[in-house]
């Protein structure tokens, strides 16, 4: 059985899976609180616990050119009042060691990218802030070697931390999901996530930015509950043709309620 996470508050483990959603980067004010209220909604009609995410940077773009967001100082301030606004603990990803403690000081949960997760002053700096961990497993990762991530966290003293599946590198600007290894990392002791936008990306399928297949979101995240995942990572926006990162792997805002009504009730009858 998955060890618990408190997250402001709140045991993430029950019998729905939590939901991890919000746009890829934060763009403005405006569109974070959007979306966050709109999930603030959808939390309390359905039930489910959610947490709004959006990123202050987003340093792996695939083009020097794309749009990496407002940087940690006014990102903070951003999500800071999306928080107060709409009631719902917050997320968002850090890329180096130094933006640790101030991130811990308006965030609920740390997250650990990807193409980080090895990174190990990464992951003792995020774990000595005490604060929730959601660490995604690389693209290039087997689902065990996550083993030795989880040390290093515990190894700063860092309890409670998530274990997050994005799907893995299966040839050039192609990612698959191996169902497994949601059953490998729960064998861990922590909260398993699925991530059913990044896990339809295709790297870097549109040349200067990244492509995807968002048809696929539905079915994977469905497979995932079934196969009982503890939480869904979802990046929605109100409109990805205009979205300024992940666009094409995003979810539209509109949906978010359709897919969700699903995921419940497949949670509920016990698959």
């Amino acid at each position: 059985m998955p060890g618990s996470v408190q997250v402001a508050g709140h045991n993430l483990s029950g019998p729905k899976p939590f939901i991890i959603a919000g746009p890829c980067v934060i763009e403005d004010l405006e569109t974070c609180l959007v979306v966050a209220d709109h999930l603030a909604g959808l939390g309390r009609k359905l039930g489910l616990q959610i947490i709004f995410k959006a990123s202050f940077d987003k340093a792996n773009r695939t083009s020097i050119d794309s749009f990496r967001g407002p940087g940690l100082e006014k990102g903070l301030a951003i999500l800071e009042k999306v928080g107060q606004a709409s009631g719902l603990p917050l997320l968002s990803d850090i890329h180096h060691p130094e933006q640790a403690e101030a991130a811990a000081q308006v965030l609920d949960v740390i997250q650990i990218p990807a193409f980080l997760c090895r990174q190990t002053d990464l992951l003792v700096a995020a774990a000595r802030t005490g604060k929730p961990l959601n660490i995604k497993k690389a693209q290039f990762m087997a689902p065990e070697d996550m083993a030795q991530v989880v040390a290093k966290v515990e190894s700063a003293g860092g309890r409670q931390m998530m274990l997050t599946e994005r799907g893995t590198f299966f040839g050039y600007r192609n990612l698959v999901v191996d169902f497994r290894s949601l059953v490998i990392m729960a064998g861990l002791g922590h909260p398993v996530i699925f991530d059913a936008t990044h896990s339809v990306q295709r790297p870097g399928g549109l040349s200067s930015c990244s492509g995807g297949s968002p048809e696929f979101i539905a079915p994977l995240a469905k497979a995932a509950v079934a196969a009982g995942v503890d939480g869904v990572f979802m990046e929605v926006h109100p409109d990805p043709a205009q979205a300024k990162c992940d666009g094409p792997n995003s979810l539209e805002l509109a949906r978010v309620e359709e897919i969700l009504t699903v995921l419940v009730r497949i949670s509920a009858a016990g698959l």
